[in-house]
């Protein structure tokens, strides 16, 4: 897992649940099956699932007096078949073909891809869970905003007044140039949240940060994205010939020292890395010294090289 799935995931729940809002997070097996993650391999996915869980859990979102209900797609849907199947189809049966291979993008794949039936479906299935969840606001990523407004549309097909609020988070590009999202299959353009102090440190290093630019810049999106929702400031050591200290409270406020070239990358760069690293070693901690989060991580780093 990466840490926009990791931290962003956690931030963006914490602000949901502390608004009062009860958060559903559909841990979608079946999907991942359809989507051929893991060759396919249910057992595999679900190891990866409760992987998923544990991660969150160590790295701070707050699950509390039962704010977060965590679902499994397979037990959900095999204990409301009746309920789940004939939305699924009324959803298939009011979409062209045309319209459903649009959303393909929700599954990383793009209209161009030589798509498998279940992955024509999966649109369906994945826009018939946000009424089956009985899901008001819909958080999800940008990329899974195509299948959020085919919700959308379906309720303007059934006469449904009450649409679900889409509430999409922004994507965090990739670490190197160019990179427009992080790849869970590209080392180098993200942070990994089992990833070792050293290991962050070195990438964030290589990171692209160019001096005064802030457009394009993955290292001022992780400050933008992570680091001032998580501490609600972003502080930089340096020499007093540098400037000395500095603590950053708004994003304006960083983005100005930064394109005036007050701020350098050789400052920013450690600054964020030990940022990061603050907010990952609890994740390092539980994963080092619990035992089943310990055979969890084991067991799928060993996926990664077997699949």
């Amino acid at each position: 897992m990466h840490i926009a799935q990791g931290v962003m995931k956690a931030i963006n729940v914490n602000k949901l649940t502390s608004a009062g809002c009860k958060v559903k997070i559909w841990i979608a097996d079946w999907f991942a099956k359809m989507n051929n993650k893991m060759g396919g391999d249910l057992k595999k996915i679900q190891t990866v699932g409760r992987y998923l869980i544990e991660i969150w859990k160590a790295v701070g979102m707050d699950i509390s007096d039962n704010k977060v209900e965590f679902l499994w797609s397979s037990d959900e849907i095999n204990a409301r078949a009746a309920e789940y199947w004939p939305l699924v189809l009324d959803i298939a049966g009011r979409n062209t073909l045309s319209r459903i291979i649009r959303c393909s993008q929700i599954m990383g794949r793009s209209e161009q891809d030589d798509l498998t039936a279940a992955q024509i479906f999966y649109p369906c299935m994945q826009c018939a869970d946000i009424f089956f969840l009985k899901a008001d606001i819909c958080q999800l990523g940008m990329d899974q905003r195509k299948v959020n407004m085919l919700a959308r549309e379906y309720c303007d097909d059934i006469k449904r007044k009450n649409k679900p609020i889409i509430l999409s988070h922004h994507m965090l590009s990739g670490l190197q140039q160019g990179q427009e999202k992080m790849s869970k299959s590209d080392p180098s353009s993200s942070i990994y949240m089992e990833d070792e102090e050293n290991i962050v440190n070195l990438k964030i290093k290589k990171a692209y940060c160019p001096p005064k630019q802030v457009k394009d810049n993955p290292c001022l999106e992780y400050i933008k994205y992570i680091i001032l929702p998580w501490f609600n400031e972003f502080n930089v050591e340096r020499a007093p010939e540098n400037g000395g200290n500095k603590t950053f409270k708004t994003f304006e406020e960083l983005t100005a020292d930064y394109e005036s070239g007050e701020l350098h990358p050789g400052d920013l760069k450690p600054a964020l890395a030990k940022a990061l690293n603050k907010i990952l070693q609890p994740v390092r901690d539980h994963f080092t010294q619990n035992p089943v989060a310990k055979d969890l991580l084991k067991r799928v780093k060993g996926y990664r090289v077997t699949r």
